[in-house]
């Protein structure tokens, strides 16, 4: 827990706050800017590296500051090079986030709650309660982790991050925002925007929002059922947010963004995977500039649903390269330790590695 309560957390502040803290406390405006890039750029957890500053200052920033920092608890390493970090916050708690290595690509998933409210029927993490949201900081934490781990793991760049962790992004959008907007800057992470994506359950007041503050970042939608009835047995989000008010949303945010959605779709065994179910999908991506990331199922502990069958999930896709929707197929990595896309639900068994702590 935070030794101080009364303390602020520094990384709360901008860059003008934090200047104008440091000139109302006798400093230069000079100070404020060499420990917003210790904070940001070289992601310090402690003032004492902060070493360019005096130090009776990192004593006074002590007294009334702390970093909220997060640190990797434990991780465990897939067959296929994955590697799922169980992510330590300040007060105890514990998110999951992914690298995910393929020949092209170094992706961080991360996460942006503790927990979930959604309660989506295929989702590991939807069975969890949702404890509280993430701070900005503690996003870019998962971020500046993970990027660390692929450069020295596997000596590669991280390239691109996805919001598919545990949580809803945009039931916490202004710290899943501030946290994207770090992530891109050049006296943060430098991530270009269109590397990012924000995956959502379908929130459709907040992907309007993301319309008006046009974004620059990638927008998924976890569809999974073109047809409202389906759609609602896997996920009660769309009793409230259903797919003619997702329709309006999603041209809405097209029309201010200039950006294509991506609809997220696994196909699952004798629910969502004829050739009805294609043509209903086909017939929405008429309706809505969109293409299609085609899922495998990654198996929940008392799940109720399995993959399709082969000649099901081959027939389903043809149909759709038939009629000329753009489509990915995206295979499964880290399903052997439970870091695949639905997964996450801080259960670490198996080779477990436990970091030491200073």
């Amino acid at each position: 827990m935070p030794e101080n309560t009364t303390k602020k957390n520094i990384r709360a502040l901008s860059l003008e706050e934090l200047q104008a803290w440091f000139m109302d406390h006798g400093y230069t405006k000079f100070r404020g800017k060499q420990v917003y890039e210790w904070l940001w750029k070289k992601t310090a957890h402690e003032f004492d590296v902060m070493s360019n500053l005096p130090l009776p200052l990192r004593e006074t920033l002590k007294e009334h500051f702390v970093i909220n920092g997060v640190a990797i608890d434990t991780f465990q390493v897939s067959s296929d090079r994955t590697i799922k970090n169980a992510f330590r916050l300040h007060d105890g708690n514990i998110v999951e986030g992914v690298l995910i290595p393929t020949d092209t690509r170094m992706t961080a998933c991360v996460s942006s709650q503790v927990g979930c409210s959604l309660t989506c029927k295929f989702c590991a993490t939807g069975r969890l309660e949702r404890l509280r949201n993430l701070d900005a900081d503690e996003i870019y934490d998962q971020v500046a982790l993970i990027r660390r781990q692929s450069e020295e793991r596997y000596q590669q760049p991280l390239s691109n991050i996805v919001f598919m962790g545990m949580g809803e992004p945009l039931l916490n959008y202004a710290n899943v925002l501030r946290a994207i907007d770090r992530i891109g800057s050049q006296d943060g992470l430098g991530m270009a925007m269109k590397r990012i994506t924000v995956s959502t359950a379908g929130i459709a007041k907040m992907i309007r929002k993301l319309g008006d503050d046009k974004v620059k970042f990638n927008l998924a939608l976890s569809l999974h059922a073109a047809n409202d009835a389906k759609r609602a047995q896997i996920m009660p989000i769309n009793d409230t947010n259903n797919l003619d008010v997702l329709e309006e949303a999603l041209n809405y945010f097209y029309e201010h963004t200039g950006s294509r959605v991506t609809f997220e779709y696994i196909v699952f065994n004798n629910f969502n995977d004829t050739l009805q179910d294609a043509h209903e999908l086909l017939l929405y991506c008429r309706k809505v500039k969109a293409k299609v990331n085609i899922i495998e199922y990654n198996p929940i502990e008392g799940g109720e649903f399995s993959n399709a069958r082969e000649d099901r999930f081959k027939a389903f896709i043809q149909y759709l390269l038939d009629n000329g929707v753009i489509l990915n197929i995206r295979r499964s990595r880290g399903k052997d330790i439970d870091a695949a896309c639905g997964q996450l639900a801080n259960k670490n068994e198996g080779a477990v590695v436990r970091l030491k702590r200073g």
